[in-house]
């Protein structure tokens, strides 16, 4: 089941109601570019404009005798419509209509999720700056690495939304096309000025080729950035729920007044809102792996693709739109723990610094391999508890040939580790929009 949210303008780009409507739009357009053309009289689309409607429930009614919609869609209008119905769908075939409506759907779809991500990537850039000097353990394969700080964390994930909203403008770009070019895309009963005429008025490009159905490598793109997104939440999400570990703590999600975590456990603040984000990106990538099983169908159309679409146009839009949503109230809102992080960071002793005391000693004339064993052995002291790494260090026999205690705490410097800070930030945010 979809979840709910407070924003039905993605819901409703998916209600038969809107589909509907598009449908007949497209097909009052086709007469339109065929008047023009003085293929049918000027006055019957005058006629169809008046009178053409439809009832969703009498459209269910036919196509449980037809088993097919557009025809049930085109009988429900036409017994409106009257003698002029005979001008309606002249030289079409279905996936005209079905594939046209299916490109005004995404398109309309890509905008509104479009929006979401911006506010996503202002929300991140908020905090990002917030917390640009706000130092913090970088972490590789989970094991302490060297400083960072919070702020380059979040401006790595505003860069990587900025890739996404590129992304999605290319995907959306992409699906844009429409065709009404008849039953095997060859134009034999329609001009292919009746297309130009019919995409140009709903926003759309012509494909500039068909066959019954506009390509599906297209769709595929379209599904696979949406999935390509939902990762990039499921990472930030899953980073998130590490940081809220009771053993780290360093930044958590928001916990209203009144909110519970547990029903056996009343102290319980849990991360549902990461966990529920890495849950449905699941379902978005594997929706992406059904659109590229659409791409190959028997020669020039079969429907196996149509059904899988049915179910995943309207999930993973709505489902990522619904993820930005929240993801976006959730970095707004986050917790952050800056005591924390620096309580964290000395759990090691200082070993972060091993990389700077071991380009100092290179720097002094060491060789690469002895200066790493220098350091590395006063390191797994450190690491089994047995002092304090610059401690350890500083009696060090052999070390102290190359560097007195002066110099190991001039190259124990948190500030020097982090003076590039500024400069990242600048490469990252400069003339963003």
């Amino acid at each position: 089941m979809i979840p709910r949210y407070s924003l039905p303008e993605l819901a409703k780009i998916w209600e038969p109601e809107n589909k509907f409507n598009v449908w007949l739009k497209i097909e009052i357009l086709v007469c339109e570019a065929l008047a023009k053309r003085r293929e049918i009289p000027a006055s019957a689309v005058v006629e169809i404009k008046k009178k053409a409607k439809f009832d969703i429930k009498r459209i269910d009614e036919i196509e449980k005798e037809v088993k097919h919609d557009v025809i049930a869609f085109l009988t429900c209008v036409s017994e409106n419509v009257g003698e002029a119905n005979r001008y309606m769908h002249l030289g079409l075939t279905s996936s005209d209509i079905l594939d046209t409506t299916l490109a005004v759907q995404l398109k309309d779809s890509a905008k509104l999720i479009l929006k979401e991500l911006r506010s996503f990537r202002d929300a991140v850039k908020e905090q990002a700056l917030l917390h640009k000097d706000v130092p913090t353990i970088g972490r590789s394969h989970g094991i302490h690495a060297e400083p960072l700080t919070f702020g380059l964390k979040l401006a790595v994930w505003y860069e990587e939304t900025c890739r996404n909203i590129e992304r999605l403008k290319r995907a959306q770009e992409r699906i844009a096309y429409g065709q009404i070019s008849g039953a095997v895309g060859t134009f034999s009963n329609v001009d292919p000025a009746v297309e130009e005429y019919v995409c140009k008025k709903l926003g759309l490009k012509p494909a500039p080729i068909s066959t019954q159905i506009v390509q599906r490598d297209r769709h595929a793109e379209f599904f696979t950035t949406l999935a390509i997104i939902a990762g990039s939440i499921d990472k930030f999400a899953t980073e998130i729920r590490h940081l809220q570990r009771t053993e780290v703590l360093e930044a958590e999600e928001f916990f209203s007044k009144g909110q519970k975590g547990s029903s056996a456990m009343p102290h319980k603040r849990n991360p549902i809102i990461s966990e529920q984000m890495c849950g449905l990106a699941r379902v978005v990538r594997a929706n992406a792996i059904a659109a590229m099983e659409n791409v190959s169908l028997w020669h020039e159309r079969d429907i196996s693709h149509s059904s899988v679409e049915r179910v995943i146009g309207p999930d993973s839009t709505i489902l990522l739109h619904y993820m930005l949503r929240k993801m976006t109230g959730l970095v707004k809102k986050m917790i952050v723990y800056p005591k924390n992080m620096r309580k964290n960071m000395e759990i090691s002793g200082g070993l972060y610094y091993s990389q700077s005391v071991l380009l100092a000693l290179v720097r002094k004339g060491l060789s690469r391999e002895d200066a790493y064993s220098l350091v590395q052995r006063n390191a797994m002291k450190a690491w089994e508890g047995k002092g304090a790494f610059i401690s350890l260090l500083k009696k060090d026999s052999e070390i102290k040939k190359y560097l007195s205690g002066k110099e190991l705490d001039k190259v124990c410097n948190i500030k020097d580790q982090l003076k590039n800070v500024d400069k990242i930030f600048k490469r990252v945010f400069k003339n963003k929009k």
